[in-house]
């Protein structure tokens, strides 16, 4: 039965029979047009399995809607129908869109990524799902990264039961997909959404290292798999692709062919969600390629890898894009460089590109005795960053409307708005003393926070002009200047 009304930025999805003889994927090409008054916005459909074929759609506006189904031989009532979009609940504010420099809702609610990545948790037993479900709930993350294919890499040997082609033997049928797969990752997918988490989804990666061969399929079949993903996904508001993990790790792709990938997502994705490509090496290594450029109009924003964030403030000036430091590192005990960071260097990493204008990525890869590592399984968090990251999040709750980088401040990490609020942070340095030259005629109050105790400090009376602030003289530390008196 369809469904009457949808809220706005929801999922109206209407279902049809067809035949489900042949290849289906292949040989039926399910298209609707859903209008509005003078708007339209035409959309793919896709088989899923058993004769049954689904159109799904976002309205991104109030009213009475009608579409039209072709591509199949179908009664009126079923090739025609229409329905309602009502206002959205609380708590949806619409998909992510880039704001400048910045992130915001569709809706025009400032949104600020706080990420985490748990690479192929949607492939794990459903009681660890539930409880990464539970552990995301109570932290400060919303938005994961997460994978469509399965890993065999470190800590990830377990054969998956379904992947998105279902086994042919001793490989796999590439003309054909797998719908129940992707019903499960639908509903984590959705179960994200709910959580208020946003998907950054992963559509390619390099490590598969022979074992299933997706990531050398052949370029035909990679266009139609990411035509059947954006078909089913692309209508969760909270979806982001993410062309590929580690991209330049993929030696079978040229940058070409990522040009033409990134064309098709573009192209077939009616709602033109966030696109993104994370690098591997390159953004290091001067012997290597260059870097995949950021400029190209399909890029939204910039994702990247790298552990120096301060070198955030070139980034921004470089592509003039949102820049999204995917991963700066994991918190843990592995025996890889990359994931035996402390919690101190994670949390300083992250203050130190979000006070430049960045938004810094969170990974954690403690070992346990069953192997589940949060950073590829999910499970339960047992880090010292995730507490002091939440902290981070309402220190920057205090500051007016507005923030952003303060670019005069070059010596320590600052953002705020000029003759309001200055918050700047040091990192590991520990200077005794701060000299500041403040506006003159507008007092300020001043807060001394310790970011890793997750303590403030309000230093008795105001200050104003040059002034020379005591401070603890330890690492770690910030200080948050309020105007007493917000202009008016």
């Amino acid at each position: 039965m369809v469904e009457q009304h949808v809220e706005q930025w929801g999922v109206f999805e209407a279902a049809v029979s067809g035949p489900d003889t042949g290849n289906p994927f292949v040989d039926v090409t399910l298209t609707a047009v859903f209008r509005l008054g003078h708007r339209s916005c035409a959309v793919e459909g896709f088989y899923d399995g058993d004769g049954r074929y689904l159109v799904r759609f976002m309205p991104d506006r109030c009213g009475e809607w009608s579409y039209e189904i072709s591509g199949l031989d179908l009664p009126d009532d079923e090739r025609t129908g229409s329905f309602t979009c009502v206002p959205p609940a609380p708590g949806n504010h619409g998909p992510v869109r880039v704001s400048g420099p910045a992130f915001r809702h569709e809706d025009g609610t400032r949104y600020t990524p706080f990420g985490t990545t748990c690479y192929v948790w949607s492939y794990q037993p459903e009681d660890v799902r539930q409880r990464t479900l539970r552990t995301l709930a109570g932290s400060p993350f919303n938005k994961i990264r997460m994978c469509v294919f399965p890993k065999n890499y470190a800590f990830n040997e377990r054969e998956p039961e379904r992947t998105p082609f279902p086994r042919d033997g001793a490989g796999f049928d590439l003309t054909r997909f797998d719908p129940v797969f992707f019903r499960d990752l639908e509903a984590q997918v959705l179960a994200l959404r709910d959580l208020g988490v946003e998907c950054d989804l992963i559509l390619f990666h390099p490590y598969d290292r022979g074992r299933w061969g997706f990531d050398r399929m052949p370029e035909e079949v990679d266009h139609a798999y990411l035509r059947y993903v954006i078909a089913r996904l692309g209508c969760f508001r909270n979806i982001w692709w993410s062309l590929a993990n580690e991209y330049d790790f993929m030696r079978e792709k040229c940058a070409d062919e990522w040009d033409r990938l990134f064309h098709t997502v573009e192209q077939h994705d009616p709602y033109q969600h966030l696109r993104s490509i994370h690098n591997g090496t390159r953004m290091y290594d001067p012997d290597s390629l260059r870097l995949y450029d950021h400029h190209k109009p399909w890029v939204s924003h910039v994702s990247l890898q790298h552990w120096d964030l301060h070198l955030t403030r070139g980034w921004r000036a470089t592509w003039g894009k949102p820049v999204v430091v995917d991963e700066c590192g994991y918190e843990g005990d592995l025996h890889q460089r990359w994931g035996n960071l402390t919690a101190q260097a994670v949390v300083e990493r992250v203050w130190t590109g979000t006070l430049l204008g960045g938004y810094v990525g969170h990974g954690e890869t403690y070992r346990n005795a069953s192997g589940e590592i949060w950073w590829s399984h999910g499970g339960d968090l047992v880090g010292g960053s995730p507490a002091r990251i939440a902290f981070l999040r309402t220190v920057l709750d205090r500051l007016p409307p507005g923030a952003a980088p303060l670019e005069a401040f070059y010596d320590a990490p600052t953002t705020g708005v000029e003759g309001q609020a200055y918050l700047q942070y040091f990192g590991q340095h520990s200077p005794g003393v701060r000299q500041l030259d403040l506006p003159a005629g507008v007092d300020f109050h001043v807060d001394v926070i310790d970011t890793w105790e997750m303590t403030t400090q309000r230093l008795d009376g105001t200050v104003s002009g040059a002034v020379s602030l005591e401070l603890p003289g330890r690492p770690y530390v910030a200080v948050l200047l309020t105007a007493a008196t917000p202009p008016a």
